[in-house]
């Protein structure tokens, strides 16, 4: 259903950014993963959230690609689909 895609996104989300916080070494990790979440306001679609992810990672010096990133936000939409899904 509807509000339940909404929730997994958003779910994906903080979790992607909760990933790439730490590839990045970032201490505050759940500040950024409300960035990340934030992040997804911008424009439809998951663009908006892949080039903010990607650019930050890029700019801290990960070395990383985009295919990297779109497989792991792949990843984590299944992740959160089955947490919520599962009621957690």
């Amino acid at each position: 259903d509807e509000e339940n895609e909404f929730k997994a996104v958003a779910r994906r989300n903080r979790l992607l950014g909760e990933w790439a916080a730490g590839l990045m070494g970032l201490e505050n990790v759940a500040d950024y993963a409300r960035v990340v979440v934030k992040s997804d306001f911008e424009q439809p679609g998951d663009e908006d959230v892949l080039r903010r992810v990607f650019g930050d990672l890029k700019g801290a010096g990960v070395d990383i690609n985009e295919g990297v990133v779109r497989r792991k936000m792949d990843e984590l939409l299944g992740v959160a689909r089955e947490q919520i899904a599962a009621g957690n």
